[in-house]
C-alpha cells in the first residue's frame, strides 16, 4: 500500500460517512518536519464542522503507526510523518524489484497521438528544429513508459506554392547531374535560385511557378512524379537526422495527405451553421470566445492551416480513437491552436486536444535566423557537438561512439532541462559542461555509479537488502521513491523539464551521499545495504535518461 492510500485509509476510517478529499502525501519541505506532509485535514475540517487541528489528530490517530516512527500535528493542521526504517526497506525493494523502475502503468488501454518536428519538405532540418523534435520525443518516451499506445507521426509541410517554385526550380536551375543525384541540398538551392527570380518585375517566372503548381494540383503525372521524388528524398535526409537523435515515428502525414478530406470539412462548417461567407472567403467566428476570426476557405478558394488541421483531426479520430492528441511547436502558433481547438470541439471532436508550445532558441547569445547568417544546418550541429565532445575523451581512452553519447545527450538535455515555454540560448560551454545541470554531468554520474559496482564486484561486493540508516542514506532512499512521480508529472505537464530537474536533484543528492558516506569501506552488512542504494540509483539515472532520449555510457 502507497503512502497516499495509507493516509487516504485512515481518512476514511477517522471520518466515515464524510466524502473525504482524495489526500496527496508529498515530500517535506524541510527535513525538521520529517519525510513527508498532508495538508488535506484542513479540507476535510470545515465539512466534519472541527477544528482543523483536532480533524488533523483524528486522522493522525487512524494512521498504522506501524509504517511511521513519527506522526505530528503542526500549524493550522498539517500533518508531518517520518516513516518507520521498514517501511523504506520495504518500499525500496518493492521499487528495486518493479518493472522500468516502478513508473505506473497508468495509460493501458489508452491511445494518444503525439504530432511533432515537421518540418518542410525539401529543406534541410537546422538548429530551429531541434525544439520540436526533442521535447516532442521525450514526451512520446514519457507516455509510452506509462503504458500508452502512442502514435508518433511526423505532420510534414508537403504541400503547397513552394512546390510550384521547385518544380519550375528544378527543371531551369539545377544541372543535369544535380537531377539525377537530386540531395535535399540541391533541391534547396532550386528553390532559393528559383523563389530570388519569382520576385522579377516581369512577374514571368512568378507565372510559370504558379502554373507548376496548378498542374500538380490537379494530378499532372509527370509533376505528381517530380512531387513523389522530393518528398521520398526529404524523408530519406530526415529519418538520417532522427537515426542520430534515436528518434522514430510511426507515421509520416503531411498536409498532402488530407487535401481531399478539406472540401466535406469545409462542406460541414456550413451545414452546422458554423462557416459563414465574409469579403469572398468563408470564416468561423470566434469573437465571443476573445479569439477573433479563423479562415477556413480564402477568397481564392484555397484552403490554409485551420481546414488542413481540422481535416488532420477528424482523421485521427476516425483512425485511431485517442484520447487526447498532443501537439509540439512554437509558441507562436498558440492562437492558431485555440482557434483550431474550439472549432474542433464545435464539430463534435471529443478527444483532448493539447498544445505544447515552446520557446525559441538563439545561439550564443544571437538570434536564430538567415539573417544573422547562423541559421546552423542540424546536420553541422551534430557534428560538431560530437567533434567537441571527443575532445573532451579522447584523453580517457574514450572514441567516436562515447564521443556521439556524450555530444547529442548534450545537445539534447541543453534543450530539455528547460521549461518547453521558455526561449532558451544555447551554449556550447554549458552544455558539454561535466559539472552543473548538464547532460555530460548527469552521463558522468551514471559512469562513476557502473565503475563502483564493477569495483564492488572485484572485490566480491554486492547488493544486499535495503537497510538505510544515516541522515544522508534516507535522504537518498526517500529521493529514490519520488522517480516514478516525476515521471507522472512531467507526462500531466507535457513538460520532460520536470523529469530533468528530478535527476539532477538526484544526482547531486547522491554526490552528497557518496562523499559523506563510506561504502566499499563500509562494514559487510551496511557495504551490502548502500551497494543495493548505489545501484538503485544508477537503474534510475539510466531509465531517467533514457526516458528523455539520452543515452548512459558505462564509462567515460
Amino acid at each position: 500500500m502507497t503512502l497516499d492510500e495509507t493516509v487516504n485509509a485512515a481518512f476514511a476510517s477517522a471520518f466515515p460517512g464524510v466524502e473525504a478529499p482524495s489526500a496527496r502525501v508529498v515530500p517535506a519541505t524541510d527535513p525538521r518536519f520529517g519525510d513527508y506532509q498532508c495538508n488535506d485535514a484542513l479540507k476535510i475540517a470545515k465539512k466534519a464542522g472541527m477544528k482543523p487541528r483536532d480533524a488533523a489528530q483524528r486522522v493522525a490517530d487512524a494512521l498504522d503507526r506501524a509504517l511511521f516512527d513519527k506522526v505530528e500535528v503542526a500549524g493550522p493542521g498539517f500533518l508531518n510523518l517520518t516513516v518507520s526504517a521498514s517501511w523504506l526497506a520495504s518500499s525500496l525493494a518493492a521499487l528495486d524489484a518493479a518493472p522500468k523502475c516502478g513508473i505506473p502503468q497508468s495509460g493501458a488501454g489508452k491511445r494518444i497521438v503525439i504530432d511533432y518536428s515537421s518540418p518542410n519538405a525539401a529543406k534541410q532540418m537546422h538548429i530551429g528544429h531541434i525544439r520540436s523534435t526533442v521535447i516532442g520525443n521525450a514526451i512520446d518516451r514519457i507516455f509510452r513508459a506509462l503504458g500508452y499506445d502512442v502514435v508518433a507521426d511526423n505532420h510534414l509541410g508537403d504541400w503547397g506554392t513552394q512546390f510550384g517554385i521547385l518544380i519550375k526550380g528544378y527543371r531551369e536551375c539545377l544541372t543535369s547531374a544535380e537531377r539525377e543525384n537530386l540531395t535535399v541540398a540541391s533541391l534547396e538551392k532550386c528553390y532559393v535560385l528559383s523563389a530570388a527570380k519569382a520576385k522579377e518585375e516581369d512577374g514571368a517566372w512568378k507565372d510559370a511557378c504558379r502554373a507548376e503548381l496548378v498542374k500538380l494540383q490537379q494530378g499532372d503525372a509527370e509533376n505528381l512524379a517530380l512531387w513523389r521524388r522530393f518528398i521520398d528524398i526529404s524523408i530519406g535526409e530526415f529519418e538520417r537526422m532522427y537515426a542520430k537523435l534515436g528518434v522514430k515515428f510511426d507515421t509520416y502525414r503531411g498536409e498532402s495527405y488530407y487535401n481531399d478530406m478539406m472540401p466535406g470539412v469545409v462542406e460541414r462548417l456550413v451545414k452546422a451553421g458554423l462557416a459563414e461567407e465574409s469579403e469572398g472567403a468563408l470564416v468561423v467566428k470566434l469573437e465571443d470566445e476573445k479569439l477573433g476570426v479563423a479562415i477556413v476557405r480564402k477568397s481564392d478558394g484555397g484552403y490554409n492551416y485551420t481546414t488542413s488541421d481540422l481535416a488532420c483531426v477528424e482523421s485521427r479520430v476516425a483512425e485511431y480513437a485517442p484520447e487526447r492528441i498532443v501537439y509540439v511547436t512554437d509558441d507562436r502558433q498558440q492562437l492558431h491552436f485555440r482557434q483550431f481547438f474550439s472549432i474542433a470541439r464545435k464539430m463534435g471532436v471529443t478527444a483532448a486536444l493539447v498544445h505544447v508550445p515552446f520557446g525559441l532558441m538563439s545561439f550564443q547569445g544571437k538570434a536564430i535566423s538567415t539573417r544573422e547568417g547562423n541559421l546552423i544546418r542540424l546536420d553541422d550541429l551534430l557534428a560538431e557537438a560530437k567533434r567537441r565532445a571527443l575532445d573532451i575523451v579522447k584523453d580517457r581512452g574514450g572514441d567516436e561512439r562515447l564521443a556521439e553519447q556524450i555530444g547529442y545527450g548534450a545537445v539534447k538535455y541543453t534543450d530539455l532541462s528547460h521549461d518547453p515555454a521558455t526561449a532558451i540560448d544555447f551554449s556550447w560551454d554549458k552544455a558539454l559542461a561535466l559539472e552543473g545541470n548538464s547532460g555530460p554531468y548527469l552521463q558522468y554520474a551514471h559512469a562513476r555509479v557502473c565503475s563502483l559496482m564493477d569495483k564492488a564486484a572485484a572485490e566480491g561486493a554486492a547488493p544486499g537488502a535495503f537497510a538505510p540508516s544515516t541522515p544522508a542514506e534516507r535522504r537518498l532512499a526517500l529521493q529514490l521513491l519520488e522517480f516514478p512521480g516525476a515521471v507522472v508529472r512531467a507526462a500531466e505537464a507535457y513538460k520532460p523539464s520536470v523529469l530533468a530537474d528530478y535527476l539532477f536533484q538526484t544526482s547531486q543528492i547522491y554526490s552528497s551521499f557518496y562523499q559523506s558516506t563510506p561504502v566499499l569501506k563500509a562494514d559487510a552488512a551496511e557495504r551490502a545495504s548502500r551497494l543495493a542504494l548505489v545501484s538503485l540509483f544508477g537503474r534510475i539515472l539510466k531509465e531517467g535518461l533514457g526516458l528523455l532520449g539520452i543515452e548512459a555510457p558505462r564509462r567515460i
